[in-house]
């Protein structure tokens, strides 16, 4: 909860048409954690050239999944780019919990530990997996700032946004969530 009372937890964060920040133009963002001390999420629509496949070949770990061989790493955000984000369905009972796991209260989890790529490869991980190298944060009150500033506009997320929709398509799909045309989006910061 931010010092205004608004908590964007479990909310996708989309970038404003005509972004200056290179970083997060045209990106999503889902929001793992948003409090008065700051926010933290993953941008989801931002693939980079290392398949989940070679990743896990890097960490010597083997991924007898053919759905997720081919997936995409994708860049989370320019905070610990070195650093594996991955984000998934909540475990089913707490016993499916991982060591380093944060629950977004109404919505995924999300997992730093390298225990969850382990069970993915034994075949008993989460089934929707989206790795991340880094993370977006905001330290308190950035966000509420950049968000006033009209840099991003938010709408609550949703997993089909995240796991069954073609990447090039998150950010209109997301943008699509709002209820209007995208098009009707000015890049002008309103003094009403």
């Amino acid at each position: 909860m931010s010092s205004d009372g608004i908590n964007l937890t479990n909310q996708f964060l989309i970038a404003m048409p005509g972004m200056a920040d290179e970083q997060f133009s045209g990106s999503v963002v889902y929001l793992c954690e948003h409090s008065d001390k700051g926010a933290l999420g993953l941008v989801i629509n931002k693939p980079t050239d290392i398949t989940l496949e070679g990743l896990f070949d890097k960490v010597e770990l083997s991924l007898d999944r053919p759905d997720l061989m081919s997936q995409p790493v994708f860049y989370g955000g320019p905070v610990q780019t070195e650093r594996g984000f991955v984000l998934h369905d909540a475990p089913a009972n707490d016993g499916a919990a991982f060591m380093s796991t944060l629950q977004v209260p109404g919505g995924l989890a999300m997992t730093t530990s390298k225990d969850v790529l382990e069970a993915i490869s034994k075949g008993d991980g989460p089934k929707r997996v989206l790795v991340t190298l880094g993370y977006s944060g905001w330290s308190a009150g950035q966000l509420e700032e950049e968000i006033g500033r009209n840099g991003w506009l938010t709408v609550e997320a949703t997993p089909e946004v995240i796991f069954d929709t073609p990447i090039a398509q998150r950010y209109e799909r997301a943008l699509g969530l709002l209820g209007f045309d995208p098009r009707m989006l000015s890049q002008e910061v309103g003094h009403a």
